[in-house]
Parts: C-alpha cells; structure tokens; sequence
C-alpha cells in the first residue's frame, strides 16, 4: 500500500476530563491516549507524522520525544478545521492523502485504517469519513445524508434540528482528505455556527458540491470512542484489557479470571505461563514461558524468566528474575534487584538493589538492600543488610556458599567472605574471612530461683 501523511488532532484541553493534565495524556492500558495512537498511525510508516498540540504543548511534547514527529502549535483553539490549517505549512509539498484522527480515539485499530485508505483510492474521492451507529448519540456529530441514502453532510449536535438529532449515524472524526484540493476547502469553511469555530466536518458539505465524498461505515462504535470524561476513560480500559487477554490466550497464555486483571498495553508473555486472579502487569513488563503467577500480584518494569513462580501477594517493581526463581508470598522485590537462575526469595522479604547468585535462599522476612550476594548462600529468617548510616548508602558483599543464621545484622560497608558461617544473633560489623565462623552474642547466663524473686 502506497504510503500517506498523518495529521493528529491533540490540542484540546479536555474540560470535562476535570484535570490539570492535558486530555491526550490521561493514561490507558499504561499508555498516554496519544501514545496509543502514535502506536498504530506509525505502523502505516507515514511520510509525514504531525500532530498539532495547543493546552500543555510543552508537557505533551516532553511526553512524545520521538525524532519523526513534527509539532504544530495552535494558539487558539477555534476548531478542528482551524488546527488543520495550523498544520498546512508542515504539510507543503506532500501529495496524496492525508489522514486525519483525534488524539483521543486510543482504540482505532490498524486494520480500519487501510481499509480507510483502500476504499478512498478506490473510489477517487475528496474526502472520506467514517461513521458508526450510536445508541446514545448525543454529543456527536450527525451524518445526514438524503433520500437516496448518498451523504449531503455533517452536522454538529448543537446545529441540529430536532429530526437531525434523532439519527443514531455519527462523525467518528476519522478523515482521509486529498491533500492538494484541502488547502482550498479550507478557506472557504467559516464559523457561522452555535460554537463560532471553524469545523473540520464542513469539509464534507464542500465536497459533495464537487461530487468526490464518501462515508465508510465502521461497526464496531467502541473501537471509534473518543475519551471526554472519566466514565469514557473507564469503559475503553475495560474494553482494551478484554482486547489484550485474548490477543494474549491466544497465543497459549492461560488467565483463571481474565476479568479480574489487569496488563499494559506493552506487556509480553510467554506460551503455556498462568495468571491467577487479581493480577496486574504494568508497563515495560515482560514474563517467560511456563510461569506461574499467584492472586493478587502487582509486577511492573519487570523481567521474569520462564519457569517462575511468583505466590500470591507479591509486588515486583524493575525487578529482573533470570528464570526457574520462587518468589514469595507476600515478597516485595525492589528496583534494582535481580535474582540468578534458582534463587529463591520467601515470604515477607524485601529486597532493594541486590543480586542474588545461583541457588541462593532468602527464605522469610529479611531485608537485603544494596547487596551482591554470591551462589548457594543461605540467609536465615530475620536477616537484614544495615545499608543507610542516615547519610548515606553503603554496600554489603557476600561470597558463595555463606551460611547466615537467623536474626543477624550486617552493618555496611562489609564483605561476609565465601563458605563463612554467621551464628544466629550476631550483629557484623567487620569483615568476616572465608571459611570463618562469627559470632557476637554475649554468653548466657543463668540466675537460680529467679522465679522466687521475681516481682508479683
């Protein structure tokens, strides 16, 4: 398929988003609203990508710092044909068609575009829009057409009459418009109209008059939905993540309770792993093959390897688990910590930047922070690495094959060196040298018939 301009539509404020954040960054699936757009229109490999930002221009740029966008700033908004024509010196000297979307249209699927694309080369036209049925169609525009069932034009929700209110067929606001007859057709659009702004819609009047308009009918309404409040917001997440499990069960992922969790949209899993109820999976996460993850996990920016098993409860944030680890449960794994092949972290342990060699076991509540820690190591339940001093961070090294009894303290900066053994109890303070056994505690003593003299 021959390729085309993109012009995306994203300067709006979104007042009924009722935000300090800019509508088109508004979250979904882990993704801006934009970004899910951006995502789609760039898999058409553009030759022109533009979008045209007015409210937060900056933050929404910031958010965007891709090298192939070219930003057009609209200083007021007065309508959507008006920020098309913002955009006509960014487009000087391309030819064909170009297409035009909302930054707020997240679920627009690659499939309709082309065929968008197709219909409109096929059939030489101006300007073709597509449409969809509404049960509810307030808010949308109307798409009138006349008795022979041919498109006259669209009309705009606070422009329409009573009868024109009545039909259910709307403006998705997806346009492909040939660009060498758009900068005509939009001189001669005014706004003479309830919202005194400069319509992009009117482009279709326009085009009917010179007989080259068309309307491609598009069934699936949701995957057209614009996001102008939370409600909206809410039913397009619900929508996307029904998407995204099946794309995923698919592709031999099994989910117990697929309603139940939640995935971003970047999220890659691997065949034959299972998802336990009331999971979610954030973004920049990714799991291997023949997993296991237990009820109500939160894991995000993180790389599990195939074969884990990760028990209920656990919470994983840029955690990095080579593959064959166990995990939890009620684990919390820290940024920054990454587990070799096997090592095995228990319940109510926190680990915070730490490596953790082949084989070794953390097995119940210990904190291990700022640590590098050697093969088959095992740390005793109540274990934990003093990394803070108040001011500053300190690092803990343990070699291989260390043995840690329960309830010790490891005071950083320290190295533990390989197949040392700490007694139960023992706060280090100094380094302890391989093959050494280190103990601390004071010896213990016993008063006779204390029971006697004890106060009663």
């Amino acid at each position: 398929m021959e390729s085309c301009a993109v012009l995306i539509l994203a300067a709006g404020q979104g007042t009924r988003m009722r935000s300090s954040l800019a509508k088109v960054l508004h979250p979904l699936a882990g993704r801006p609203l934009l970004g899910h757009i951006l995502h789609t229109v760039r898999q058409l490999l553009p030759e022109r990508l533009v979008v045209v930002v007015g409210h937060q221009a900056e933050r929404v740029q910031a958010a965007f710092p891709d090298e192939g966008i070219l930003w057009v700033f609209q200083p007021e908004q007065l309508g959507t044909a008006h920020a098309v024509s913002c955009a006509l010196p960014d487009l000087a000297g391309q030819q064909g068609e170009l297409l035009i979307l909302s930054g707020d249209t997240p679920l627009i699927e690659l499939t309709m575009l082309k065929s968008l694309l197709q219909w409109h080369r096929q059939h030489k036209n101006g300007v073709t829009v597509v449409s969809t049925k509404l049960d509810n169609p307030a808010g949308y525009g109307r798409i009138v057409r006349d008795s022979a069932g041919l498109l006259q034009r669209i009309v705009e929700e606070k422009d329409a009459s009573a009868v024109e209110k009545a039909l259910t067929e709307v403006n998705s606001g997806i346009y492909c418009v040939d660009l060498l007859r758009l900068p005509h057709w939009l001189q001669q659009i005014s706004a003479n109209n309830a919202q005194r702004e400069y319509y992009l819609p009117d482009l279709l009047a326009l085009a009917v008059r010179e007989k080259c308009a068309g309307v491609v009918f598009h069934e699936e309404a949701l995957s057209l939905s614009g996001v102008n409040d939370r409600q909206q917001l809410a039913v397009l997440e619900k929508l996307l993540r029904d998407r995204l499990v099946a794309q995923w069960q698919s592709r031999g992922v099994t989910f117990i309770d697929p309603s139940s969790c939640w995935l971003a949209s970047d999220v890659l899993i691997g065949q034959d792993t299972v998802i336990e109820p009331n999971v979610i999976l954030g973004s920049e996460t990714v799991i291997g093959e023949e997993c296991w993850i237990g009820p109500f996990c939160e894991i995000r920016s993180s790389q599990i390897g195939s074969g884990c098993r990760i028990k209920g409860f656990c919470h994983l944030e840029g955690a990095v688990l080579d593959g064959n680890n166990e995990i939890g449960p009620y684990a919390r794994l820290r940024p920054g910590t990454v587990l070799a092949e096997t090592a095995r972290v228990g319940n109510f342990c926190e680990l915070k930047k730490a490596h953790i060699g082949e084989g070794s076991k953390i097995n119940h509540l210990s904190y291990i922070g700022d640590t590098t820690m050697g093969r088959n190591v095992n740390v005793g339940a109540g274990t934990i690495t003093c990394n803070y001093d108040g001011q500053h961070k300190h690092k803990t090294i343990i070699e291989d094959s260390v043995f840690i009894g329960s309830d010790t303290q490891l005071v950083a900066p320290v190295r533990i060196g390989e197949r040392a053994v700490i007694g139960a109890g023992t706060t280090v303070t100094k380094e302890v040298p391989a093959e050494a056994l280190a103990v601390s505690r004071t010896a213990q003593t016993h008063i006779a018939h204390w029971h006697k003299k004890r106060p009663q």
